[in-house]
């Protein structure tokens, strides 16, 4: 009866400490399953930026690889026209890339958005132009009257060397140009020459350079262009 009495607990304990292990290892696995189930469901949600027929130009250029490069002041541009064209020759000689296989979009925003306009303007608005963009003509140590990063003149006078914005137009380069501050420098301009802001904001839009597509604003845009898989080089 003694040992009657002490065998039994002792077997029933060792089966309740089994059955408990069984449900413990059980419930593991169930668990594991779970947090699975959850983590796969999380994945199918993941955010996925919104897309706007205003950015639809972004996937229209032809491409293998996308490049934005982002200029905000003169002396950006230049750098930005010279990376751009490193862009495309480095792609030929190590790569074999044609232009055409690249989709490279320079940026002009804030101070570099003066640059986004043809002669006739910088020649119309030439110290206020210059002062926006903080540029001196090189030669002639006063306001810009052409739009020096399109004249070869200018060629070892500026950041952007030989490559003017004509050559890059032809090779397939486009330009996002800011309408904030274009919107921001007709309000200048027509206090200058007692104008109207709507006439000039115009007037400018008449008169950009090549390949030019207007965008709400050029920091919007960059982001936009790298949700669009473009590549982001800041050139200041």
């Amino acid at each position: 009866m003694q040992q009657r009495d002490v065998f039994v607990p002792s077997a029933r304990r060792s089966f309740l400490s089994r059955f408990g292990a069984a449900l413990a290892a059980a419930g593991a696995t169930f668990g594991a399953g779970a947090v699975s189930m959850t983590a796969q469901g999380a994945s199918d949600q993941r955010w996925q930026p919104t897309r706007h027929a205003e950015d639809d130009w972004y996937d229209k250029l032809p491409g293998k690889h996308r490049t934005i490069l982002d200029a905000v002041s003169g002396q950006g541009v230049g750098d930005a026209l010279h990376f751009a064209s490193n862009i495309l020759t480095t792609s030929k000689s190590g790569y074999g890339l044609d232009s055409g296989d690249l989709a490279v979009v320079i940026c002009l925003r804030h101070g570099a958005t003066a640059f986004a306009f043809a002669d006739p303007m910088w020649a119309k608005y030439s110290e206020p132009m210059s002062s926006h963009a903080k540029f001196t003509d090189p030669k002639t140590k006063a306001p810009a009257v052409v739009n020096a990063y399109n004249s070869a003149e200018y060629r070892g006078l500026l950041a952007n060397g030989p490559t003017t914005i004509d050559s890059l137009i032809k090779q397939g380069v486009h330009f996002a140009v800011c309408a904030q501050s274009t919107h921001g420098y007709a309000g200048d301009f027509a206090r200058r020459t007692n104008g109207t802001a709507d006439a000039i904001y115009k007037e400018l839009t008449s008169n950009l350079i090549g390949n030019s597509h207007m965008v709400p604003s050029g920091i919007v845009a960059v982001g936009h262009a790298q949700e669009h898989g473009y590549a982001y080089v800041y050139t200041g």
